[in-house]
Parts: C-alpha cells; sequence; structure tokens
C-alpha cells in the first residue's frame, strides 16, 4: 500500500487529484499541500520523524517553489520519494523525466490514467531485493506481464525515457532512467561501459583491446566501452574474476 503527497496550488485540481487518489485500493494514504514551500517542508517533517512517503505527484506551474525546482530538491534526500508530475504543460516533459519521474500526467486527468501512474509508482516503490534473492523487472507486452529476472539480463541501453533489457530470450523495452536502473542493481554486478549502457559482469565472456578501443563480449554481442569508462571497467572485471577464481 502507498503513502502520496499531492501538491497543487489550485484548489479544485488538488482536490480532484486527491479524491481519484483514495479511489485507488493501492493508495493507503493521501496528503496535500497548496504550494511547493508547503511540501517541501512537510516531506522534511515526514521523512524526518521516520514516517514512510513513497511518492508525490506534482503540478509544475506553482508560484515561489515550482515543481521542477521542487524535485530538484527532493532528489537530495537520502531516500527520495518517487515523483509523478501532474501539469497542463506538455513541453516540461523531457526535463521531469531527467529528473527520473515516474510518469507525466496532462491535465485534466482521466481516472485510468491516473491509474497507470499508480501502477507505475508500485512497481518503482518495489523494494530492492534481499542478498542473495535476484530482482525482476515487470515488462509489459501487450496486455500481458513478462517478469525479467536480473540474472538473465546481458545489458542494459538507454533509448530516451526508457531502457531495453537485452536478454538471450530477446529485448525487453522498460520505462526508468538508466541511472535508476544502475542504482537498483548496484549491488548485482552490473558495470558502466558507457554513458548509455549498462553491462551484466557474469556475462561478460571476453575483454578485448584493438587499435585503441576497448571491447566487451557480453552473451552473443559485442559491445564498445568509452575512453572515459575504461580503465574502470578493466580494473572491475578483472578484480571479479580473481575473486571468482580465488
Amino acid at each position: 500500500m502507498l503513502r502520496v503527497l499531492a501538491v497543487d496550488d489550485e484548489l479544485p485540481a488538488l482536490e480532484e487529484l486527491a479524491y481519484l487518489l483514495r479511489q485507488d485500493d493501492r493508495i493507503e494514504h493521501v496528503m496535500t499541500a497548496a504550494d511547493g514551500v508547503t511540501a517541501l517542508q512537510d516531506m522534511v517533517q515526514m521523512i524526518g520523524g521516520g514516517e514512510r512517503l513513497d511518492g508525490v505527484f506534482l503540478d509544475i506551474r506553482m508560484p515561489g517553489l515550482d515543481g521542477l525546482d521542487l524535485a530538484r530538491l527532493v532528489g537530495g534526500f537520502p531516500s527520495p520519494p518517487r515523483l509523478v508530475f501532474v501539469t497542463a504543460h506538455e513541453e516540461c516533459a523531457v526535463q521531469a523525466f531527467e529528473l527520473e519521474a515516474v510518469d507525466y500526467l496532462l491535465k485534466p486527468v482521466r481516472a485510468e490514467r491516473l491509474a497507470e501512474a499508480v501502477r507505475r509508482l508500485e512497481a518503482a516503490t518495489v523494494p530492492a531485493p534481499e542478498p542473495g534473492q535476484d530482482d525482476v523487472i515487470p515488462v509489459e507486452l501487450g496486455g500481458r506481464t513478462r517478469f525479467v529476472p536480473q540474472q538473465a539480463v546481458w545489458f542494459a541501453e538507454a533509448k530516451g525515457d526508457y531502457v531495453r533489457l537485452h536478454t538471450v530470450d530477446g529485448s525487453y523495452l522498460v520505462r526508468m532512467s538508466l541511472a535508476a536502473l544502475e542504482r537498483r542493481w548496484s549491488d548485482g554486478g552490473f558495470l558502466r561501459i558507457h554513458r548509455s549502457t549498462l553491462v551484466s559482469a557474469r556475462h561478460v565472456s571476453e575483454l578485448r583491446f584493438e587499435g585503441g578501443r576497448v571491447t566487451l563480449t557480453v552473451g552473443t554481442e559485442t559491445l564498445q566501452v568509452s575512453r572515459r569508462h575504461s580503465r574502470q571497467v578493466r580494473e572491475q572485471l578483472v578484480r571479479q574474476h580473481r575473486g571468482v577464481i580465488s
């Protein structure tokens, strides 16, 4: 069950959003704030007091502290809540997803569209797996949900607001940022080899140096390592495989 905060300076819009959220069985509790400053104060008080806050449904155009600035401040929290932007301005979508928003809703909000945002929020707030467990990413496939285990993923590529997971069985598109996936799988043996590519070390079978270029063989694919990441990737792979041998 989710605990969320709805933020909007327009009272009718705030009341409607809170009402719709309270109708959703996946929502445990809905709090509201009528401006960015109040929302920030409420979040600091809640999180500082040990209360759980899973998500913030956030308007963008607000006087004083607007939604994007508030989102940047929230991103500095030790365990920030996930963000869903709810706005009449579609031109801010790129900035919103750069801030790792779970979803971006346009006003007026339809109940079925809000329900989809809640589903995405719920998926994004699944607790990290316990050590020894394999994390699983749910993937929507035309009305079906496929569960892709972390250990099956060869590598992940950033594709705009999505990540494409490559496995032996094919590739799957998931709506999340590569940075968020990297944090989620930080203990799972995944290496950043390029600003748009994350690789599973367990599936790397070869590291090759040719003409100043560094490439990896991952599954059946050959991937280039950026100059910026070459040294770190080589050291991590050598260190990891030495640990396996010892």
